[in-house]
């Protein structure tokens, strides 16, 4: 009988038998008690002692298993209304429903402003603002895109204007064919234009502008056998059945609806990628031509699309006034008048343009009305834009907003700002996020995989 010297026999084991698997392993929801020293067996103790309490986590915030976590309780850290993100997000739906409230107001008011007109004088005020509207628009898709300042887009105004009357008097289109054509033609005169105008910055661009206006007066008064020179030139009227009220409210229309076309303009160009390199040059030009940018052709297209829309107002101004005066249409002062109107109203907005074309315009006939053809309507508009520049450099509409956001108190910046309880609860919604799902009432708790 082999003996316990013997070197072939093994030991018994004293301790637990090495390939049983300790229960923790096995069972999440048990922990091992140690075994005695005689090796007695394994004792089960419940692992309700080991299990962490709940944790109140906010409504929305997503656990580690993906799982939305149930709303917090009072102890937790406030509702699903209190988060920063909802409030924002409510903020930002009301702030919604304001503007589309006011953009139908203003529709509303712009539609029935001819038949609350008192008399004709009043409709045709009504159609010289419409007027400088559509001008101011479209001056801003290179003045607020690009932030270069032409004070040249009275001449192309004043081009598609004549255009317009040539092809009407000289090739004998009909009014409102001569009218696109004209546009079409100003737009494709304004590649060479632009690809000479837009090489120079800043005050060269400016006086370059001014040139071009000089230039095209020049001319259009010297070839008096094609434009009628200082005599001016009669253009035949579209709807020659009208009354003179009836022709100011069909024209009225008109106006609207081309300022309507170019608002859309604008508006899908400031959302999209086309327009965010154009603001790119805005803010930075040399950065953003660094960071791959083609700036120039950037330029050169938007000004081109600029020059289109000037056209059409230009254009259409001349189908309804029906007499062109080169000195009146190659003018300085209604390149100033529409970087007037722009400024006023808030260059980056797109209905910045409009109420500037509003105040401006409203502002230049009365002062026209009540001071006749002395220059004392220059100095007010020069007063205007002295007060415009040093108490609302970024116009109306921003100074409006920004007066908005700070009785509101939701004033905004480029840096966004948090209180210091906002910091507190993002920072502590940030550590809950790791917690398991079982910290929740309900939830299954994973298992730690033993190595």
């Amino acid at each position: 009988m082999p003996s316990a010297s013997d070197p072939t026999v093994t030991p018994a084991p004293t301790g637990p038998d090495p390939a049983v698997t300790p229960a923790s392993a096995a069972r999440p929801d048990q922990t091992v008690a140690p075994a005695s020293a005689a090796g007695s067996d394994q004792t089960v103790a419940p692992a309700s002692a080991a299990r962490p309490e709940p944790v109140a986590i906010p409504a929305g915030t997503v656990t580690r298993g993906g799982a939305e976590a149930e709303p917090a309780t009072a102890t937790g850290g406030g509702t699903a209304a209190d988060h920063p993100a909802t409030t924002a997000a409510r903020r930002g739906r009301i702030r919604l429903v304001l503007r589309a409230v006011a953009l139908l107001a203003l529709a509303a008011a712009v539609l029935s402003f001819p038949s609350l007109a008192p008399n004709p004088y009043i409709l045709s005020a009504g159609v010289v603002v419409l007027n400088y509207a559509v001008l101011a628009t479209s001056w801003n898709f290179v003045g607020g895109f690009t932030g270069y300042i032409s004070l040249g887009h009275g001449a192309l105004a004043g081009l598609g204007g004549y255009g317009t009357a040539l092809l009407v008097t000289r090739a004998g289109l009909p009014s409102f064919v001569a009218l696109v054509v004209a546009a079409l033609l100003v737009a494709a005169l304004a590649v060479p234009i632009g690809y000479a105008a837009l090489r120079v910055r800043g005050a060269s661009f400016v006086i370059v502008s001014i040139a071009l206006v000089l230039i095209l007066l020049l001319v259009f008064q010297s070839w008096a056998s094609l434009t009628g020179g200082s005599r001016g030139l009669v253009v035949p009227r579209p709807f020659p059945g009208l009354l003179r009220p009836e022709h100011h409210r069909a024209f009225y229309f008109l106006f609207a609806g081309l300022l309507g076309l170019a608002l859309l303009a604008w508006w899908l160009i400031d959302r999209s990628r086309f327009g965010l390199g154009l603001k790119a040059i805005r803010e930075d030009e040399d950065k953003a031509e660094a960071l791959g940018t083609p700036t120039f052709a950037y330029k050169l297209v938007v000004f081109v699309v600029s020059a289109g829309f000037t056209a059409l107002a230009g254009g259409l101004y001349a189908l309804w006034f029906g007499d062109l005066d080169p000195v009146f249409q190659f003018s300085i002062l209604t390149g100033s008048y529409l970087v007037l109107m722009a400024l006023l109203g808030g260059v980056r907005h797109l209905f910045g343009p409009l109420v500037g074309a509003l105040v401006v315009g409203i502002a230049l006939e009365y002062f026209k009305v009540e001071f006749g053809n002395t220059p004392l309507h220059l100095v007010a508009t020069g007063l205007l834009l002295a007060l415009v520049v040093l108490f609302m450099p970024d116009g109306v509409l921003p100074a409006i907003g920004a007066l908005a956001n700070r009785l509101s108190g939701n004033a905004q910046s480029s840096i966004r700002e948090v209180t210091a309880a906002q910091l507190r609860d993002e920072r502590s919604a940030g550590a809950r996020e790791p917690v398991d799902a079982a910290a929740a009432p309900g939830r299954a708790q994973p298992t730690k995989e033993r190595p």
